[in-house]
């Protein structure tokens, strides 16, 4: 028995041994610290071009997968040239492996890369994930202040040996976008890849609190097209599952969880194409290739609705007085992704036997298009006297006029007489006025017509309420036009911000239905009862005579 033992634990050890997997090969550092690459240039002078800034997820080293092939690391600047047509557009990939949005500029390779931008040209940029290192070290010295502000750190800089001025992540990015917009280029900012790794819940880790979030705000901010690649690439990751995402990044040790392979850099960059047709950024969507053309777009985050598909209100019984709501999808979204606008959810609040309560809304719409696209007339159409009107504006409005990303809804700011000429893309040519001309406009057309007009601040976004007020400049327009044409004005972002203080921000989360800006049928209800609280604060008791036994019920905004 003793020798049946040994012989069998013999076995048993060879055949171990014979099927043991192969050790896996060493992780390959593509970004040394002074990287020299060559980087491309415009193939065709004669083509707009894509151009591409960014760090080793963009463009992996010397762009070759180190020999390797498939599986070797590759950004994915390098397969999305696949799905252009060179004969329509050069696609020139100048990111650089182990560069920050900071060192990108310190190192020069933005002063070259800029001086090859023209006109026309889009400029698409990812940073993220060298941002946070240490921004003074011997090694790198790449780091940026985290967020999204204008503080600065002066450091003599250990690496460089210089005197140098530090800015926050959201800083450099604005100023890329800055500079590509004085040569007359669209710039594009994308969100960095997420990491391969996954929290308790096993869904891939975001970065929605940090450097994605903070390049999405200065899209925001500035008017700027957006990609959110960090999380349309975590869907897509959460999708396939952890088996599936591991075929994505090269097999190494230690373990590679930052650098894709070519599938997972052929994945990014199709979702990058689905987000260029999503903005309909030109004049990269014409210059698709089939296999361009074949990639769905992405779904947008903020949907210009096709009005085809909103039904239109009217008054249910004409001979009473009407409680008309104007606005985006914040008023009125229908219900689609899971939005709901709070002009959908405030018909409770008024007697139906003494008025109407009709919701002209259309999701996508800024003050301007609403005013373009005729919609403005369909209500006059409706108006009589006695009528009330209540028109909150401003969500779409912001950004540069021209830009694509804000897709021609952009007006001017302030609340004077000055035009923009707005140069389509099919050669006409729009004057775009300021919001506070568009807003007066509503105001002098509604009260023409013996209607009371009522001007709102837009509701507050998710994010944007804590700490400072949101929508500054559009209320203070609002309140502007108000008393300059004989309407009234409620600061209904500053009632709604006081009622999410109020119950806090636990709760104030569960009231949206995506990132920040659309609500969900509690945040809805939530949303339509401040807006009862600040009509009722109004002078003249506008709509005290209209409100149900449930609108009574709620105290004025500065009870």
């Amino acid at each position: 028995m003793k020798r049946y033992l040994q012989s069998l634990f013999l076995f048993l050890l060879l055949h171990a041994a014979a099927h043991a997997q192969a050790p896996l090969p060493a992780a390959v550092n593509t970004d040394p610290a002074r990287a020299k690459v060559a980087l491309p240039e415009p193939a065709n002078p004669a083509l707009p071009s894509l151009i591409l800034i960014g760090d080793s997820t963009v463009r992996n080293g010397h762009d070759d997968g180190q020999g390797k092939g498939p599986a070797g690391q590759w950004g994915w600047g390098n397969p999305i040239a696949g799905y252009f047509d060179a004969a329509r557009i050069n696609v020139v990939n100048r990111a650089v492996g182990g560069l920050s949005s900071r060192t990108y500029v310190t190192s020069g390779h933005w002063e070259r890369t800029l001086a090859l931008v023209r006109k026309g040209d889009v400029v698409m940029m990812q940073f993220g994930h060298n941002d946070a290192s240490a921004i003074n070290d011997t090694s790198r010295a790449r780091g940026t202040i985290r967020g999204t502000g204008n503080e600065t750190e002066e450091i003599d800089n250990l690496l460089t040996g210089k005197r140098e001025t530090v800015h926050s992540y959201g800083w450099y990015l604005a100023d890329y976008v800055k500079q590509i917009r004085a040569k007359g280029a669209t710039p594009v900012i994308v969100s960095l890849i997420p990491r391969k790794r996954w929290d308790d819940a096993g869904k891939i880790r975001r970065n929605a609190d940090d450097y994605a979030g903070w390049a999405k705000e200065v899209a925001r901010r500035d008017g700027v097209a957006f990609i959110n690649l960090n999380e349309l690439a975590a869907r897509r990751y959460d999708q396939m599952g952890r088996d599936e995402v591991t075929k994505l990044f090269p097999l190494v040790t230690p373990d590679e969880t930052v650098h894709t392979n070519w599938a997972g850099a052929d994945l990014n960059a199709r979702i990058v194409v689905g987000g260029i047709k999503a903005l309909g950024l030109q004049p990269l969507v014409g210059a698709l290739n089939e296999r361009g053309k074949a990639i769905a777009a992405n779904e947008d985050e903020r949907p210009v609705v096709d009005a085809r598909t909103v039904k239109a209100e009217h008054a249910a019984n004409p001979a009473l007085p009407t409680l008309h709501l104007v606005g985006d999808s914040t008023v009125k979204s229908g219900g689609a992704s899971g939005h709901i606008g709070w002009g959908e959810r405030i018909a409770p609040y008024f007697d139906t036997a003494r008025v109407n309560v009709v919701n002209h809304a259309v999701g996508g719409r800024s003050s301007r298009t609403f005013y373009t696209e005729g919609r403005w007339q369909r209500v006059l159409d409706q108006l009589k006297a006695g009528d009330v009107v209540l028109i909150q504006f401003g969500h779409n409005d912001g950004g540069k006029i021209g830009d694509p990303a804000m897709k021609g809804r952009a007006s001017g700011p302030g609340t004077g007489p000055e035009t923009v000429e707005d140069r389509k893309a099919d050669g006409t040519v729009e004057q775009v006025h300021t919001f506070g001309w568009y807003m007066a406009r509503y105001v002098q057309d509604a009260k023409g017509k013996g209607a009371t007009v009522v001007v709102l601040s837009p509701v507050p976004h998710r994010d944007a309420w804590e700490g400072r007020r949101d929508f500054e400049n559009f209320a203070q327009w609002d309140r502007e036009v108000a008393q300059q044409h004989g309407a009234l004005f409620a600061d209904l972002t500053m009632v709604v911000t006081e009622g999410y203080r109020r119950v806090g921000a636990g709760v104030v989360d569960t009231f949206f239905s995506d990132a920040r800006t659309h609500t969900n049928e509690a945040g809805a209800a939530f949303n339509a009862q401040r807006v009862v609280a600040a009509l009722r604060d109004l002078p003249g008791e506008v709509v005290e005579k209209w409100l149900s036994a449930r609108g009574r019920q709620v105290a004025a905004a500065n009870q």
